[in-house]
């Protein structure tokens, strides 16, 4: 894992940093382009992106490395020409169903609650945390792919919440009492699908400052405070992968995936009209658009067919996010998919929630780039829900050059001496 905290600085003095965000997806290669000021706000000034072939990534992950290196090469030149610099560093996003995003809360009950919180103690806690972490992940992923062994590696990780005796706290340390709880998210992958985007990071010659869980960037987007309060669910359905994040009492709860999204409902319309690959894509955006396309209706009983599938999809997902408890009724969509407005609709209907632990009907917004606050789009290229993921990916490269608080410094020492 890659805890850079540094930013390359155009013209050697100036005060703006710059960074580039590259959403490797399942449909195209995204790359943005952006400035970073003293403030702490993003500019984008570049947009580039590139269609992967069909070959070239399943469900999220890449299956051929050197034809999604030139794709993202592509897309990479497309944005630094636009913006006339070309930053040396780069966040990554990274998907797929074996990724797994989840946060644990320890507990801990101190034989001496009268001694205030020492350094030492706080990353012992930590290091309990992130081991208890790591192992939930390889039981998850070894019994998904059904292998004995399978090497996981952290991708990232975020305090998200730290308590003493139930009073919360921002750093724990000099604190005195005797339950000290410590919440912590963390995102894991097998070796082989991280390995394969640290190789094209490396192609690409960029210097790799992070990569991010792209269900937990998405749900970091969105600053409100009724947000953090009331909680969220975020899913971005994107060409490969939907991928779900739960926000809820003021933090992430946990991200899930699933392999059923845009570039399946494309392959049904090709297979039941008898159409070319890409003649079924192009026939599935202008209808998502409410175009007046050839073979609509038949496209409409397609589509209705398959969100059916997806939303039993997303009921087992959230219902497994969720764990028993309410969920937030506040539901935000993102990604190619969610163009398509039989997708919304399937998450407002009285079947779907009533299924759920949902306390009334949920809200669902499909989330536009304005939603982004941290970041202004000098382009005017951003211009629908697609380009809230990478986007999102930006964010993380803001929130990474922010002041590092006692807790993350802590996380961070802790997981150098594990060297996840």
């Amino acid at each position: 894992m890659v805890f850079l905290r540094r930013l390359w600085h155009r013209d050697g003095g100036d005060e703006l940093a710059a960074c580039t965000a590259l959403d490797i997806g399942t449909e195209f290669a995204k790359a943005l382009v952006f400035d970073i000021d003293d403030r702490g706000h993003g500019t984008v000034r570049g947009v580039g992106r590139k269609r992967q072939g069909l070959a070239h990534m399943q469900s999220g992950m890449v299956t051929d490395i050197g034809a999604v290196v030139d794709n993202c090469a592509v897309a990479l030149q497309e944005a630094e020409e636009m913006a006339g610099f070309r930053p040396t560093q780069v966040v990554i996003g990274i998907a797929g169903e074996l990724v797994k995003g989840f946060t644990v809360s320890h507990i801990q009950e101190r034989r001496r609650p009268d001694a205030p919180i020492s350094d030492a103690e706080l990353q012992k806690l930590i290091d309990a945390v992130q081991r208890e972490a790591l192992q939930e992940a390889e039981r998850a992923i070894t019994w998904e792919t059904g292998l004995p062994n399978v090497d996981v590696r952290l991708v990232h990780a975020a305090v998200t919440s730290a308590s003493i005796d139930g009073y919360a706290v921002t750093n724990p340390v000099g604190f005195q009492g005797r339950h000290v709880r410590i919440g912590i998210f963390n995102a894991f992958a097998p070796l082989v699908h991280l390995g394969a985007l640290q190789s094209v990071a490396a192609e690409l010659d960029l210097e790799l400052l992070e990569i991010v869980a792209e269900p937990y960037a998405v749900a970091r987007v969105v600053g409100s405070e009724q947000v953090r309060q009331a909680g969220a669910l975020f899913v971005d359905i994107g060409g490969g992968t939907t991928d779900v994040a739960l926000v809820r009492a003021g933090g992430i709860e946990g991200t899930r995936m699933f392999a059923l999204a845009g570039r399946a409902f494309t392959k049904s319309i090709a297979d039941r009209l008898d159409l070319p690959f890409p003649r079924a894509e192009a026939l599935k955006i202008d209808y998502a658009r409410g175009l007046d396309v050839e073979h609509r209706e038949e496209i409409a009983g397609i589509v209705a067919d398959d969100v059916a599938v997806w939303a039993a999809g997303m009921e087992l997902v959230l219902d497994e996010l969720g764990g028993g408890d309410m969920l937030p009724s506040r539901i935000y969509l993102c990604g190619g998919g969610s163009r398509l407005p039989e997708t919304a609709a399937a998450l407002r209907t009285e079947p779907f929630w009533k299924r759920l632990a949902f306390s009334r009907p949920p809200e669902v917004t499909v989330m536009s780039p304005e939603m982004v606050e941290s970041l202004e789009d000098a382009t005017q290229l951003l211009v629908d829900q697609q380009d809230v993921t990478p986007l999102g990916l930006a964010n993380q490269a803001i929130e990474l050059q922010a002041e590092q608080d006692p807790l993350d410094a802590a996380l961070r020492r802790v997981l150098r001496s594990m060297k996840l």
